[in-house]
């Protein structure tokens, strides 16, 4: 049971939803896989090694795969540079792996499978931005096509100027 965090910290109703985890371990015979889980999900965990360097690079062509087959043109993604428990191996400097997620406007974890440091906080992160996704779809549909809005705009016209902003796409 999911259970949001509201403006005052305090957890808000709790909601059930179907979390499904794929790891396709990036490696290329699984690429054509990969593409037909992007359309079904509404959001990623972007894992790279922390001590692999053509991991970290291969980020940037992850992000534009998602971006170009996910159900959503801007799908919600966390970046998380795991084996963060191996210091004494580590390739990627954590100030790059931050700024590259800064470029694409997506929060960074350094994780550890191993240890399970901040796993759940990268996968709550995630939970949040596709809950706060929904909440914005249904939140416009439900009301009543026409209904002026306090704004001066109609419902319709306020719901057709978000998703051509890429606010509610989905």
């Amino acid at each position: 049971v999911y259970r949001p965090n509201g403006p005052d910290g305090v957890g808000g109703r709790g909601q059930r939803i179907h979390l499904q985890l794929w790891d396709t371990a990036g490696q290329e015979r699984f690429r054509s896989l990969t593409t037909a889980f992007f359309r079904d999900a509404m959001g990623f965990l972007l894992l790279f090694d922390l001590t692999n360097e053509q991991s970290f690079l291969n980020v940037r062509n992850w992000i534009s795969q998602l971006q170009m087959h996910a159900y959503c043109e801007n799908p919600d993604i966390v970046l998380c540079g795991n084996k963060s428990d191996l210091e004494d191996q580590r390739m990627v400097k954590e100030e790059e792996a931050k700024e590259l997620a800064e470029k694409y406007g997506i929060p960074y974890f350094e994780t550890s499978a191993a240890n399970g440091n901040n796993v759940s906080k990268a996968i709550e992160t995630l939970l949040d931005l596709i809950m706060k996704r929904m909440e914005r779809c249904v939140d416009k549909s439900w009301i009543p096509e026409g209904v002026v809005r306090s704004n001066g705009h109609s419902s319709t016209e306020q719901l057709n100027e978000e998703q051509e902003k890429g606010r509610c796409g989905c």
